[in-house]
């Protein structure tokens, strides 16, 4: 069987990880994306007026037992029903994703480094490395066009959660990056770099 690998992408909220895998994307074909977002557990009750009643800035706002059970099915060349995720209404819908096993897995999220037990399952580790002020401007931008968020709710979830989140739990998992890429998706040397890498294990 032709050994899978799995390349995680982590960073902050706002990092531009998704502006790496849609670049990597207009380059690369043969590979699958896996977005640790898909794997949030469900939180119904939170709205615009409760936003910080569950914090999605935590290690434990994600099933991690899936995760692992997914990534190692992926590693062994099965096929799995991938779910995904509401973020209007902050739930796990009842619709999944088909995901065929590819020679190259893409893993993104926030916290992909956090836990070990799935850190270990990734081959090559990428931590993006943006500035704050970047990161909050992409957030808040996204959180009020695409997830129905008020300006106000998107400040005080930053203030109180995300940004004590990042410095807690994200920030230190840098540690574990065999590549750290500043400015994400606008560093095209380190995405030259990833790109080549990707088409050499393909290839190979």
């Amino acid at each position: 069987m032709t050994p899978v690998k799995i390349i995680g992408i982590c960073g902050g909220s706002g990092s531009g990880k998704t502006t790496i895998v849609r670049k990597i994307s207009e380059l690369v074909s043969d590979f699958v994306f896996i977005p640790q977002d898909n794997y949030y557990k469900s939180a119904e009750y939170i709205s615009n007026a409760n936003i910080t009643a569950f914090n999605f800035d935590h290690p434990d706002a994600f099933d991690n037992d899936l995760i692992i059970e997914q990534l190692s099915a992926l590693k062994r060349g099965e096929a799995i029903e991938m779910p995904t995720y509401d973020f209007v209404h902050h739930r796990r819908t009842q619709e999944t994703i088909a995901v065929e096993p590819r020679k190259v897995v893409i893993f993104e999220g926030i916290m992909i480094f956090t836990n070990k037990a799935v850190r270990d399952l990734i081959d090559l580790k990428i931590f993006v490395d943006t500035p704050d002020d970047i990161r909050f401007i992409r957030r808040l931008i996204r959180d009020i066009k695409e997830r129905g968020r008020t300006l106000d709710s998107v400040v005080q979830q930053y203030m109180d959660v995300v940004r004590p989140g990042h410095y807690e739990f994200i920030e230190p998992t840098k540690a574990f990056a065999d590549i750290i890429i500043p400015e994400g998706g606008a560093n095209e040397r380190a995405l030259n770099v990833l790109v080549t890498f990707i088409n050499s294990v393909i290839d190979r």
